[in-house]
């Protein structure tokens, strides 16, 4: 673990780069797969519809199955709306001064990463699967068949780019926090400053410390006027 780094940013409140945020290897992925996103639902939106079978209703490219351009258009819009807000997370992330709130921040970033690494996966092998059941007239036919290609070639792109994501928040949350960035939060700076009300002393005892019983005088064993009676 880096020395003054907590879960992949320093100390609370410094001054972030926008050069050096921009050429973070995570901010590089967070924009790329927005850009995979865009291709991916602007694909579907733009040219995943058409009315070839001679009515007035569009029906979906891909086998005339709704529920896969429906499916493609969600997950590709989502994603580059997580990447926009992960991106201003990133971007203020320094900012958080509550290693609580720096942790919840990593972990959501790598459930939500994770868990769209899966729905893309899915979304690859079910636009893939509906494109080959689409019969080959109808894919010659139809303008948009290389926007559904293209859709379906970058939900395979956004896979490996959300599994990156997913791995860069795992390494985040693997280097934890060096505490001594909030140490001085709760101690004094001055090493020399002692605490209140505490005694202080060399920690021996000493027999000085003792006063004389309050009565000095020895009593005398055998007072005046009085004599031991002989038997």
């Amino acid at each position: 673990m880096m020395e003054g780094v907590s879960f992949g940013a320093g100390l609370a409140g410094a001054a972030v780069d926008p050069l050096e945020f921009l050429k973070r290897p995570q901010t590089i992925l967070r924009i790329v797969a927005g850009v995979f996103s865009i291709v991916v639902f602007g694909s579907i939106i733009n040219e995943g519809y058409s009315n070839t079978r001679g009515s007035g209703v569009l029906h979906c490219i891909y086998n005339s199955n709704e529920d896969a351009c429906n499916y493609g258009i969600a997950v590709g819009l989502i994603a580059f709306l997580a990447c926009c807000f992960f991106l201003v997370v990133d971007l203020y992330f320094q900012q958080i001064s509550s290693v609580k709130d720096r942790k919840r921040v990593v972990l959501f970033d790598l459930g939500f990463s994770g868990f769209w690494s899966f729905l893309w996966f899915v979304a690859f092998c079910f636009l893939a699967n509906q494109w080959q059941r689409t019969p080959k007239t109808s894919k010659d036919a139809q303008p948009g068949a290389d926007a559904a290609r293209a859709a379906i070639a970058f939900s395979f792109f956004s896979i490996i780019s959300w599994v990156a994501l997913s791995v860069k928040a795992l390494q985040r949350y693997r280097m934890g926090t060096d505490m001594s960035l909030f140490a001085t939060d709760q101690f004094p700076t001055d090493p020399n400053t002692g605490y209140p009300g505490y005694p202080t002393g060399s920690g021996v005892e000493s027999t000085e410390t003792y006063q004389s019983p309050p009565f000095s005088e020895t009593l005398d064993t055998s007072p005046k006027g009085y004599q031991v009676p002989a038997y």
